[in-house]
């Protein structure tokens, strides 16, 4: 964007793209890969009094007003999206965002959660095509291309079990929409990195999503037929408060934050421990049980990760963001 202004920190649509993720950028993946397995256990937990779609809608109602509260404490200024340009690819980044979900959760009805699982996670994949079309800094070297293959043979080697369970035709519908889930996630992530939003602040960019994302989840609810019974007992609270404050505001703003400084497919990689880190939370939590190819899997996936994190040689080994 040529004579805009972007806020401090905030790189170039490529980011940093030859370089590899500074271990605090790492860190900070690992965390957040680990707080979005454990919403997979909140969102278990939570359809047990809030029907899915529904609960979806209510979650970005809920972190909306929330994140503008912070906002104006924190004094981060949202008006320029009346003069910045970010009006239009933000509405559609939000639609974008809540057709993710209505796709995920009504996709979850009609297959298991290991298949499911594996098709959302092909998002990485998405994201690897889009970037290296759309930003010449962070092009898919062969060792990014070789890593995610890699990373992925792990996930798809953890939920081999679910994924050989036989199915029929409703089966295959529901894995075809996860996989279009996993695509619309990535597509989130290439109009933000793409569009004039990539020089919009993490906080406007995550307003758009849950401000357009609410009203039409909560419409496809009705549309679906969920009704509006609630049967909302400590736990199913306290699941569905983690994936509204935890998940939706205070995570997804530091998700963005990042993809504003480092790498996106660098960072997209990572998200295949999300499900490693749910299994675990469901070992932990709910008493769940891992198969014997489970540490197989997360080997793997530290050494496809480990491939796609290596510099490239192409001198942004040593670049390092603001």
């Amino acid at each position: 964007m040529s004579g805009q202004a972007r806020p401090r920190g905030v790189l170039s649509a490529g980011g940093a793209g030859g370089a590899a993720l500074p271990p605090r950028a790492v860190f900070a993946m690992l965390l957040l890969c680990g707080a979005w397995g454990f919403n997979m256990v909140a969102m278990k937990v939570g359809t047990e009094g809030i029907p899915p779609v529904l609960q979806a809608g209510l979650r970005s109602a809920v972190a909306a007003p929330l994140l503008l509260l912070w906002c104006r404490w924190r004094g981060v200024d949202l008006g320029g999206w009346r003069r910045d340009g970010t009006l239009l690819p933000g509405l559609a980044i939000g639609a974008v965002f809540g057709l993710e979900f209505l796709f995920l959760y009504t996709g979850l009805g009609f297959t298991t959660a290991s298949r499911a699982v594996v098709f959302l996670y092909t998002a990485p994949f998405f994201v690897a095509l889009g970037v290296h079309f759309l930003l010449p800094d962070d092009r898919l070297t062969p060792a990014k291309a070789a890593g995610l293959g890699v990373a992925f043979l792990g996930l798809v080697t953890a939920f081999a079990e679910g994924l050989l369970a036989p199915g029929g035709e409703a089966t295959l519908l529901g894995d075809a929409m996860c996989l279009l889930a996993g695509a619309l996630w990535a597509a989130t992530t290439l109009i933000l990195k793409a569009t004039r939003l990539r020089s919009a602040t993490p906080a406007l960019a995550l307003l758009y999503q849950l401000v357009v994302s609410a009203p039409l989840l909560l419409l496809a609810s009705v549309l679906l037929g969920e009704g509006f019974a609630l049967s909302l007992t400590p736990l199913v609270a306290a699941a569905f408060l983690y994936q509204a404050v935890g998940v939706a505001a205070v995570s997804y703003l530091a998700w963005f934050w990042l993809i504003a400084r480092h790498s996106t497919s660098r960072l997209s990689a990572f998200s295949v421990l999300t499900p490693i880190f749910g299994v675990l939370a469901g070992v932990a939590l709910l008493g769940e049980r891992v198969g014997p190819l489970f540490g197989v899997a997360v080997a793997l996936v530290a050494a496809g990760l480990w491939l796609v994190n290596r510099p490239d040689g192409r001198g942004g080994a040593t670049a390092r963001s603001a």
